[in-house]
């Protein structure tokens, strides 16, 4: 028996778990530059539940797509928080249907007892806190990757 290697799960959808503070970063990571229109995100009160719909940059197969001369890849996930006791936005106007959210970067600030608040930093100085009694993450993709509509990946110059 050989372990499996990087390489030959890179055309299998994700499903990545959150559950401690250490575990955000490889979430984050693989979420920058995802889009998303504001309809896309959900609290669902008496489930606990804040769910986004986004539209996710495939950055784990990206050498790859480079390597063989073929277009970047995007793919639709799922990104659902448990457990959650409070969602407030900053500088995203939930009424602008039209509006469509670049999400940078997923943060964590502890609070009390193991309860904390995820910290979703978008474009354009928005932002999204969501509070928890824990940290429940998870994230799934749930379509098959499709062509990037720009054609390229995206970029942050220094």
């Amino acid at each position: 028996m050989t372990d499996a290697r990087f390489a030959d799960g890179a055309e299998a959808p994700l499903r990545l778990r959150a559950v401690s503070p250490e575990d955000l970063p490889v979430i984050s990571a693989l979420l920058q530059d995802a889009v998303f229109p504001v309809t896309e995100m959900r609290w669902d009160r008496r489930r606990r539940r804040f769910a986004l719909l986004i539209n996710r940059f495939r950055w784990e197969d990206r050498a790859r797509a480079e390597r063989r001369g073929r277009p970047y890849e995007r793919v639709r996930t799922l990104l659902v928080a448990d457990f959650v006791t409070r969602v407030a936005s900053q500088g995203i106007d939930p009424r602008a249907r039209d509006d469509v959210l670049s999400l940078l970067s997923l943060g964590w600030e502890p609070m009390a007892e193991g309860a904390g608040r995820l910290i979703l930093t978008m474009a354009g100085d928005g932002a999204v806190a969501v509070e928890a009694e824990c940290l429940e993450l998870t994230l799934s993709d749930v379509t098959r990757p499709y062509v990037a509509p720009s054609g390229r990946a995206p970029r942050h110059p220094d």
